[in-house]
This record gives structure tokens, C-alpha cells and sequence, in this order.
């Protein structure tokens, strides 16, 4: 009896087991053997396009070394690999051989192509007499492909200090077709520096990142939580970085704060750079050449989907006003870009070629309008659009102008659920709806959080295009299909204890050719409950937006 998909989360590691008695061609190994299991880091699939996707595994016996080496001996290492139609490999549709290398983590990048388009498949590696466990991936449909549906999970934040993984897993259960991560995948800070109430239920290893081996071995931390393994063992990813890969609020050649001397960021830019490409699933386009990794691009789902993958961070100019949350002139200033001139140029110029029925922007940081003040200022995120208002105004009208069908802006960063419509004009209530944009919370960044009564947020009545706010740690679980696009805002009661149950907050859906958000489900929550666990404290709130060390 054929495995359920569910099943193979649970017994992926008994298959890859059997799967070591298979016998393959090998090439001869120099020096020591490998005496424990390489595939602590398990395995992933991404980027996935009509005739192929990326497979990524890489090698560590010692997950946590401190030289970020993973405990793997200073040779190449020959790594097989095998793609198959069925989990239990009886079908093989190919195989071959990579070389896992000392230069690059001793990570492996597989790029296929020429398979069959909207096919499930199922990948494993071996190294010496070591199987990794089995993941399962797919390949997009066919470019002229316009029917069927498409289930999507979009997430960011996972801070390991703050919480268990517990949400990649209940993600995992989902079986989604696709899994965007749209930033903050690991934190840079060392143990004790970034603290919830209560304490950290985990702690980091190692210093804060600044050299390679640091973030090799954060990686590898991260990688080594057996929920997040199960994320990236159902289906491919589709990943872009914001800040905490790197240094928080970062910003092109940047850092946090430059008031403190760090006269090696651009050296610690490209081992983050460089530890995020070999811990990723990504093509061979986005290698690292020192400070700059190509990271936006374009993944197509036939013609029903368009995911335009944005880079927020390495190009923008440094926030106004010394950021923070400011009422903030230089904000407006037309020539401020969060994207760069030509990243802007090549996304207009993806609306204009577009024949995707959605077209949805995947990026970091809030792009609809967020005024934190009652009063005729206007106080918002300078680390957001609301810091690049010429950069939302000019990519917003140019999707207007090259009449997309239905835009989607899809948002991690903020460590909250949010829904909102997108709007040409925010100071004007009845300007008309434009677009939609739906925020994640963070896996587990911020800690537990709270549940909150649905419209009591104390931003709703001067931002009436916000919709939803939810506080608790969660992901987004959507469906694309001819006729609409609906989202489940899933969250979890707790974090900071493992194996909580999850459960869908609140629901919309987006109608073709219909802008705006309609909410067809809202969980209800009574409200002196909600008041006693989560009065809301907008100071903490900006916090929270921000991600600022505490």
C-alpha cells in the first residue's frame, strides 16, 4: 500500500534507512570514512520551475561545531543522489553524483531540468554507507498550464531562542504544493541578548554571527530541529532573506547601528551571504560573489500564478530619520528606493509581461500604509514601505498601469497577522482598493503572543484599509485558483512548549477581477478573555513591527 504524504513526514527516516542497502555505483573515497550519519541537516527541494527544481542536502555529522565545519573532515566527499515517482523508489527517473565540497560547507546543489511539468516527485542522498532521509518535491505545470489550484504556505521569524518549531510542523501537515519563507530564517544574536518574558525556552550556540563559522553553525543549529526538517521535506521552498540573516534592520552597506565602529560589516555581509546560499535551496544564479547574491527572480506557476520574489534589503537606501517609527518628511521623498532602480525596473516590467491570472509580490517588510498615531501626524516604520513611500507609489501604479489581473503582496517581518487592502491613496478613505496585502505572524519570534478580539487593534480606526490583526505565532496557508485566492491565518496557542495544536484564526478570500479583501471566517474570541491575556500596549507593538533588539 502506497504512503500517505503525511506518512512519509512520520517515516521518512525508516525509508532512507532501508533505502542503504540499495547498491550504486561509487566512487572511491580518500581518507577516513564517515563513521556517523552526514545528514543531520536533513533535506530540501526549491525553486521549483516547469521542468525542474533544486535538490539541497548538506553534510555534518557534528551539526554544532564551533569551526562551522559540521565535523566533517577537510575533503571533498562524493554524494549520490536519487529522483524517483514514488516514495519507495521502485520507479528511479534519475540519478547521479555531486561532490560535497570543504569550500562550500561540504552543501550540495542539485539543479535538474528536463522532467515531466505539475509531476510530484521524491529525492533521497546517500554518502559512503549513509542514507538521508526522503523528501518529496514537485515540479510547476506546464508555462500554458491555466487550469487546476495551487496550495501555498507562506512563513518568516523563526527565532530558535524564543519558542519550539512546532508551527513547520503543523505546516508540514498541511501538505501544501509550494512553501515560501519570505525572511528572518535564523537570528544572528548570541544567547541572552534578545530575550521574551519569562525566559528563552532555547538557546543559541556559538557567539553572534559575524565570521563564516558562525553562521555556518547557526544554520546548522537551525537546520537541525527535526519540525523544520519536516517543513522542507514536503515540498519545495521558495526563500528570500531580510534582515536577521545578516544584522538587524541592515540596510545595503548599512549596519544596525553605525554609531558603534564595525569596521568588517561588509566582510561579515558576505560570509552571511555565502552561509545562506550553502544552507538554501537555491540555483546556481544566486552563488555569492562577495558582498552581492542575485536574490530576486521569478518563479512561475503556468499561468496561474506569478510569484515575483523581491530583495528589500541589499539595495535600499538607509532608513530615514535615524529609523524607528517617525513622523518623517524625508519618508516622502521620491528618490528613496527600498528595491533599487533596477530591481524596480525589472519588476514593472514583469507586470507588464504578465499573463498570470494572480500575480503576488513575495517580500520582507510591510507595504501597506501603517500610521501608529491618532493625531494629524503621521508616525510610521521607516524600516517598511511606509520609509519608501515613492518606492510603494511608483511599483504600486506600475501595476495598475499594466493592469494586472490580481495582485497579492504576501509579507513576513512584523511578528503579528495582518490583512489589509493596498490603496493609491491611504490619506484619502474612499481612494479605491488597488490590491491586497496579507502579513504572517513569526514562527515563534515574540514568543507565545496573545489571541485579540477581531477590529479592537487601536491602529483600526485611522487606518480603515487594515483589516485583521492577530498576535499569536502561526503561518498563512493559501489556495490559488482560477476563480480566487483564500488564505487560513493559522495560529498556535503556545510556543513556548512544544507539540501545541494549531487551529484557522480567521479566513478572506480575494474574488478574480475583484480587488479587496473579503473575510468569509473569524474565529471568536470572548472579550474580557482577550483583554485580561493581551491588553494592547502600542509601545510593545512598534517594538514588535521593528524587530529591534530589545
Amino acid at each position: 500500500m502506497a504512503l500517505s504524504r503525511r506518512t512519509l513526514l512520520l517515516t521518512s527516516a525508516a525509508v532512507g534507512a532501508a533505502g542503504a542497502v540499495t547498491v550504486l555505483p561509487s566512487a572511491a573515497v580518500a581518507g577516513r570514512p564517515l563513521r556517523t550519519d552526514p545528514f543531520t541537516l536533513g533535506v530540501a527541494s526549491g525553486d521549483p520551475d516547469h521542468d525542474g527544481f533544486v535538490l539541497w542536502t548538506r553534510l555534518a555529522p557534528t551539526p554544532l561545531a564551533e569551526d562551522g565545519l559540521g565535523g566533517m573532515p577537510n575533503r571533498t566527499v562524493p554524494v549520490r543522489w536519487e529522483l524517483a515517482a514514488d516514495e519507495r523508489f521502485r520507479h528511479v527517473v534519475r540519478r547521479g553524483s555531486a561532490v560535497a565540497r570543504p569550500e562550500s560547507g561540504h552543501s550540495v546543489h542539485v539543479e535538474l531540468d528536463g522532467l515531466q511539468p505539475g509531476r510530484e516527485y521524491f529525492y533521497r542522498f546517500h554518502a559512503e554507507r549513509h542514507t538521508s532521509p526522503v523528501g518529496r518535491t514537485r515540479t510547476a505545470p506546464a508555462p500554458w498550464a491555466s487550469g487546476g489550484k495551487l496550495v501555498m504556505a507562506f512563513a518568516s521569524c523563526s527565532q530558535f531562542e524564543h519558542g519550539y518549531f512546532t508551527a513547520y510542523r503543523r505546516l508540514a501537515e498541511e501538505d501544501p504544493d509550494l512553501v515560501l519563507h519570505l525572511g528572518d530564517y535564523q537570528y544572528e544574536y548570541t544567547k541572552d541578548s534578545y530575550n521574551i518574558p519569562g525566559g528563552n525556552p532555547r538557546d543559541h550556540e556559538g557567539p553572534e554571527t559575524v565570521t563564516l563559522a558562525n553562521y555556518r553553525q547557526r544554520h546548522a543549529q537551525y537546520k537541525s530541529d527535526p519540525d523544520l526538517q519536516a517543513a522542507h521535506q514536503v515540498a519545495p521552498w521558495v526563500v528570500v532573506f531580510d534582515d536577521h540573516e545578516v544584522d538587524n534592520n541592515w540596510a545595503d552597506e548599512v549596519y544596525e547601528r553605525p554609531d558603534i565602529p564595525q569596521p568588517d560589516f561588509l566582510a561579515r555581509r558576505a560570509a552571511a551571504f555565502q552561509a545562506y546560499y550553502e544552507n538554501m535551496p537555491l540555483r546556481r544564479t544566486s552563488i555569492p560573489r562577495g558582498i552581492d547574491l542575485q536574490l530576486y527572480r521569478r518563479i512561475r506557476w503556468g499561468r496561474l500564478a506569478n510569484f515575483h520574489m523581491l530583495d528589500t534589503r541589499q539595495y535600499r537606501d538607509d532608513q530615514a530619520c535615524g529609523d524607528g517609527t517617525r513622523d518623517c518628511p524625508a519618508a516622502l521623498d521620491p528618490a528613496r528606493s527600498i528595491t533599487g532602480a533596477e530591481q524596480e525596473r525589472w519588476l514593472i516590467d514583469g507586470f507588464r509581461r504578465s499573463e498570470a491570472r494572480w500575480d503576488v509580490l513575495g517580500q520582507q517588510v510591510f507595504f501597506g500604509q501603517r500610521d501608529t498615531d491618532a493625531g494629524p501626524a503621521k508616525f510610521t516604520s521607516m524600516d517598511s514601505w511606509d520609509g519608501y513611500v515613492g518606492s510603494r507609489d511608483r511599483i504600486t501604479r506600475g501595476w495598475v498601469e499594466a493592469r494586472v489581473r490580481n495582485p497579492i503582496v504576501l509579507t513576513g517581518d512584523v511578528h503579528a497577522h495582518w490583512a489589509t487592502d493596498l490603496k493609491l491613496d491611504y490619506d484619502d478613505p474612499t481612494s479605491r482598493t488597488v490590491g491586497s496585502e496579507l502579513v504572517c505572524s513569526s514562527i515563534t519570534s515574540g514568543g507565545d503572543g496573545a489571541d485579540s478580539v477581531t477590529g479592537s487593534h487601536p491602529y483600526f480606526p485611522h487606518n480603515p484599509h487594515l483589516k485583521f490583526h492577530n498576535n499569536q505565532r502561526g503561518y498563512v496557508l493559501t489556495r490559488f485558483t482560477e476563480r480566487a485566492f483564500s488564505a487560513d491565518f493559522k495560529v498556535l496557542p503556545q510556543v513556548t512548549t512544544p507539540g501545541a495544536p494549531v487551529h484557522t484564526r480567521a479566513s478572506f478570500v480575494v474574488e478574480d477581477r475583484v480587488p479587496g479583501l473579503r473575510q468569509t471566517y473569524d474565529r471568536p474570541v470572548d472579550p474580557a478573555t482577550a483583554a485580561a491575556r493581551s491588553a494592547v500596549d502600542p509601545a510593545a507593538e512598534t517594538r514588535a513591527q521593528e524587530t529591534l533588539r530589545p
